[in-house]
């Protein structure tokens, strides 16, 4: 009753699946339970599957490693495309550096010829530029000497640009040898701009030196030119022909034209200014010898020149020369370089020295108190010839002064006057 009532309360209880073996005499039972069954089920799943991936692996095994191979090979073709393009590409970024590098030495190479050719003509110029500064010819807004101080300094600022490429240069090798494929370009590029801009800076100051050393020589030159020219023409007012070796002009020249082998503005520039100093010597010679003195500086004129009453006979008589009044013994000096023709009495002259200047002009100077030169000697102008005094025709102390052009007396003032004018270009 009990047993019933508990199969109605809990239901049917499942039926148990009991395993027996038996061996002889001994028999063993094992009840089979329901997770044994699952376990035996996967397992046995477990295995199945694997069974298959294996025998898939092995039908499908080459297909799969030739496929792999194949993508390899595939792989390791891109990369040497890849790496033959980058050689190619470093192969000519390299070679165009090499040809940048070959232009910039030679444009440093011709730089540096431009710069040692224009100090070289510096040096050519220095000697013109001395003499031109002894003459007095100067440039108005810098004088001959301060030029070399000027082009020391931009010969400076063209050697820091130089020394600017070749930092330039190296840091360009040193860029082609350790940069990455894809950064050369733009190194190089870079270094490349940065040198045209050196390169520009260094031709302008190399051409700003050549324009000045032109425009200085042009500029000495044409104030060499003007003085000569003013010099001569004072001189001709007076009757003087300045001779042609002054003028710059040449006797006994000809010959076929040939055309020139260059022309050289520089040397150009030097002939022509050595030709206007050249000129300008010749007319300050020749000023030099000519009478354009004073035979007594800083006296006064007591007589001129022309006709007069005579102070001896009281008639009108023509006075050949002009009276300077000084003292017995005061210095008389040769109005210009010359030859002394007289030394000696000279009738109313009385103590006379006569002095050939060339081109037909004579100076004469009278009544001395003592003569210190004698006939044949050179004087130059301004030398002291003699004493003042009133020997011969003379009512007392003073200097006659005399100029005659070929024996016949002229006035004196016309000589004295030029002397002045020329004065501020003789000194």
């Amino acid at each position: 009753m009990a047993k019933g009532d508990g199969h109605r309360i809990f239901g049917k209880q499942p039926t148990e699946h009991v395993l027996i073996l038996a061996s002889g005499d001994r028999v063993r039972h094992m009840t089979i339970r329901p997770w044994m069954t699952a376990c035996c089920i996967t397992f046995a799943a477990l295995l199945t599957t694997a069974y298959l991936g294996a025998t898939t692996y092995l039908v499908l095994r080459d297909d799969l490693i030739g496929a792999a191979m194949a993508r390899q090979a595939r792989i390791q073709y891109d990369y040497e495309d890849r790496i033959s393009a980058l050689r190619a590409q470093l192969d000519r970024i390299t070679s165009r550096q090499l040809l940048d590098q070959q232009v910039v030495e030679q444009k440093v190479e011709q730089l540096l010829e431009q710069q040692n050719a224009l100090f070289s003509r510096h040096g050519k110029l220095g000697s013109l530029l001395q003499r031109a500064e002894e003459s007095g010819i100067a440039v108005p807004d810098a004088p001959a000497s301060a030029l070399q101080p000027e082009l020391k300094e931009k010969q400076t600022s063209v050697t820091g640009g130089l020394k600017a490429i070749d930092r330039l240069l190296a840091q360009d090798g040193k860029a082609a040898s350790g940069a990455k494929p894809g950064g050369v370009a733009l190194q190089s590029g870079s270094i490349a701009d940065r040198a045209d801009r050196v390169f520009s800076k260094v031709t302008l100051s190399l051409k700003n030196i050549e324009q000045e050393q032109l425009r200085r020589i042009r500029s000495l030159a044409d104030d060499a030119y003007r003085t000569a020219d003013a010099m001569a023409t004072i001189m001709r007012r007076t009757g003087v022909d300045v001779p042609d070796a002054a003028s710059g002009k040449q006797a006994g020249m000809g010959g076929p034209f040939v055309e020139p082998l260059g022309i050289n503005r520089f040397e150009t520039s030097l002939t022509d200014l050595d030709t206007a100093l050249n000129r300008l010597d010749a007319v300050r010679e020749a000023a030099q010898k000519l009478p354009f003195g004073n035979p007594a500086p800083g006296r006064e004129i007591t007589s001129g020149f022309g006709n007069r009453i005579d102070p001896f006979l009281g008639r009108l008589a023509l006075h050949a020369g002009v009276d300077f009044q000084a003292d017995t013994g005061a210095s008389v000096k040769s109005t210009g370089a010359g030859e002394v023709i007289a030394a000696g009495m000279s009738g109313g002259y009385g103590n006379m020295v006569e002095i050939d200047h060339g081109q037909g002009i004579t100076t004469r100077y009278g009544h001395m108190s003592s003569i210190l030169v004698s006939v044949g000697d050179r004087v130059e102008a301004g030398s002291v010839i003699g004493r003042a005094g009133s020997t011969g025709r003379s009512t007392g102390p003073h200097v006659h002064y005399e100029v005659r052009r070929d024996g016949d007396a002229v006035d004196p003032m016309r000589f004295l006057n030029a002397g002045l004018k020329l004065t501020t270009y003789m000194n």
